[in-house]
């Protein structure tokens, strides 16, 4: 099973390259078996055990998550997108958009209300199956601290104040009608004008969405002895007017001073571990000292984990200054 969710990680990232490229020669089942060393039959019977879905619904839904972000963000013709993501004519187009979003694309682009939409499936997860890292990693700390001032923003989220991580988070939202994993983050994704979107032009879970954690006295009590509340969301900019989903919060988060813990790129697959243990012993090292800052247990200020291991893993901790002492920053 492991193999094929390797393999099915592969189709999914060939599908989303084919498309963004335009590439319809490499976005059938015959190509993308034949590049596997299966047949027609055995690869599209592994994709949908491991995805839940067919290769053929597949491909659709992605292809109209992508049009969708072109139909919100462009000035392109409904004829020209519906065409370009494989569509036979305007008609087929607007059939396929309003059966996946209620919609239709005219209606979108007249008023891009939040919709759920189709993101990128990730059937691979070395850490979900429990196989850990693989050869040797580099001994160096490799973990950056530095304050920064963040400016006043939103932060549109949905939250819990049982969860214990990132997977029981998910676990415990999944009960809630409503609040699950591909309903929430499909919502995120369609929304336009995240702060973290890198312009918005990915169309996969995690594209603008992070982890945060609210000081919240009603919350669960964490490791640090902070009682917290886990959420999931977007920050957004402080004059966002936008449809806020009615299973979310839409938050306004002031200007505060904040303490970062930083590392730089790394092999997902062989560093994770060791990177998070990396970052967890800076946070419970930090010497605030001299500093003329300690960390921020005011109820209601936020800390902002952000993932993404072609990039970083960071936290960013609420501080303040301490009463009569000069920052040395």
């Amino acid at each position: 099973m492991y193999q094929w969710q390797r393999q099915i990680q592969t189709i999914v990232d060939t599908i989303d390259r084919g498309i963004q490229a335009g590439e319809e020669e490499f976005l059938t089942l015959g190509a993308l078996a034949q590049s596997l060393g299966y047949s027609e039959f055995y690869t599209t019977r592994k994709f949908k055990e491991s995805s839940g879905m067919s290769f053929r619904d597949y491909l659709r839904r992605r292809k109209l998550a992508f049009a969708l972000k072109e139909v919100r963000d462009s000035d392109r013709s409904l004829l020209d997108i519906g065409v370009a993501y494989g569509f036979s004519s305007q008609e087929a187009f607007t059939r396929a958009f309003k059966g996946a979003y209620g919609v239709t694309p005219g209606e979108y682009r007249k008023h891009p209300a939040p919709v759920v939409l189709r993101t990128k499936i990730q059937p691979f997860d070395r850490y979900f199956f429990g196989l850990g890292e693989i050869g040797m990693v580099r001994s160096e700390d490799h973990v950056n601290i530095y304050f920064i001032t963040i400016p006043a923003h939103k932060f549109l989220h949905v939250r819990n104040r049982e969860s214990n991580g990132y997977w029981d988070f998910w676990e415990k939202q999944s009960r809630i009608p409503g609040q699950d994993y591909e309903t929430v983050c499909g919502l995120l994704d369609s929304i336009k004008g995240k702060l973290d979107d890198h312009g918005g032009s990915e169309v996969n879970c995690g594209s603008g969405q992070i982890m945060a954690y609210l000081n919240d006295p009603a919350g669960r009590l964490c490791g640090w002895g902070i009682p917290r509340t886990e959420c999931w969301g977007v920050r957004l900019p402080s004059d966002y007017q936008g449809e806020v989903p009615p299973q979310m919060i839409l938050s306004e988060i002031p200007a505060g001073e904040y303490l970062v813990f930083e590392h730089g790129p790394f092999d997902y697959e062989q560093e994770n571990r060791t990177v998070e243990e990396r970052i967890e012993k800076a946070m419970a090292d930090f010497d605030f000292s001299g500093t003329g800052y300690r960390l921020d247990t005011t109820p209601g200020r936020i800390m902002y984990f952000y993932f993404n291991p072609e990039q970083y893993f960071k936290y960013i901790r609420p501080v303040k200054r301490e009463t009569g002492l000069t920052s040395l920053v």
